[in-house]
């Protein structure tokens, strides 16, 4: 088959019914926009916004993005000079609050007017390499630095603080539980901790397998916590209340799990590289559903999403994709 036809089979088959690759529970499509941008924007991670839209880091040209899709209108704001946001999510007071390593702070886009703040790490910090942030229960945002830290923006007072992580650098996916507790997860380290948020301290849950690479972390609606594994190639769930394991391998010969998040249905979507493949992983069945994506090499590093809508940032191809799962 020559290279032109692979590649209209490829973006043929983008707009295709998944209803057979996705677990039985709603017909599901996918599709996936070329970025509208006259710049490569290195595309990281995404976030729905509270108008319709989706947010997404511009980690190449120190942006937030937001994505029409009604429209395929791409707009950035930037955020600041030497900017490399790496993480965003939508905060509790609908604003973009980004994960920013280039300005080693964390970024508030207010929306919808767009006004930017900076937040400093505090004086004296040394490059953090930040990653990741979630909110907690009262409102005050978490987040990780891959070179060792863990830090916390008090959102009523603005004040940030930053403390090293235990075992040193990792630190990588984090995420909230419905109860309001904060989760994070070493890359490097390979485990998973609860944050204490009265002291800010990190209790460690080891996983079964050693040396798995735990890449990211999502809570499902009854505060278990899911974990891709990058090196393993496993998703695991950890029970906090059981204080349980259990591991699956996804399927594959050589599967990477990088991103992982949980739908309103509780339903687990991972993005797996060595496939270049989204996977579903239903924890009723117990069992994966596999599409391979149109685009090679799409990279999708964080998957995040509403109701109906699992979002996918593809910073391989500058694409964005959504999957509508009905």
């Amino acid at each position: 088959m020559s290279d032109p036809t692979r590649r209209a089979l490829l973006q043929a088959s983008a707009l295709l019914p998944l209803a057979a690759a996705l677990p039985a529970r709603a017909a599901a499509t996918l599709q996936g926009w070329k970025l509208a941008t006259n710049r490569r924007t290195g595309i990281h991670d995404v976030a729905p916004a509270p108008d319709g839209g989706v947010w997404f880091s511009a980690q190449a040209s120190g942006h937030l993005g937001w994505f029409e899709p009604s429209t395929g209108r791409t707009d950035l704001v930037s955020l600041g000079g030497g900017s490399s946001p790496h993480g965003v999510i939508q905060g509790p007071d609908g604003a973009a609050w980004l994960t920013d390593g280039g300005q080693n702070a964390i970024v508030r886009v207010g929306w919808p007017d767009r006004k930017v703040q900076v937040f400093p790490l505090p004086p004296g910090t040394p490059y953090a390499n930040l990653n990741t942030a979630a909110f907690d229960g009262a409102g005050d945002l978490w987040f990780t630095g891959q070179s060792g830290w863990l830090g916390k923006v008090a959102v009523k007072t603005g004040e940030v603080t930053a403390k090293q992580a235990p075992r040193g650098r990792g630190p990588y996916g984090i995420c909230s539980t419905p109860a309001g507790d904060v989760w994070w997860c070493s890359l490097a380290g390979s485990f998973i901790a609860r944050i204490d948020r009265a002291t800010g301290e990190s209790t460690v849950a080891e996983p079964p397998t050693k040396d798995q690479g735990a890449r990211r972390v999502w809570s499902d609606s009854r505060g278990r916590i899911w974990v891709s594994e990058w090196n393993s190639g496993n998703v695991s769930m950890h029970d906090p209340a059981a204080r349980s394991w259990r591991t699956w391998k996804l399927p594959g010969a050589s599967p990477r799990a990088y991103a992982v998040y949980v739908d309103e249905r509780d339903i687990v979507w991972l993005s797996e590289w060595g496939a270049n493949a989204i996977v579903a992983f239903d924890p009723k069945t117990e069992k994966f559903e596999s599409h391979p994506l149109p685009r090679e090499s799409a990279n999708v590093r964080q998957i995040l999403g509403r109701k109906g809508e699992v979002w996918l940032p593809e910073s391989g191809t500058e694409h964005i994709t959504v999957i509508k799962t009905g």
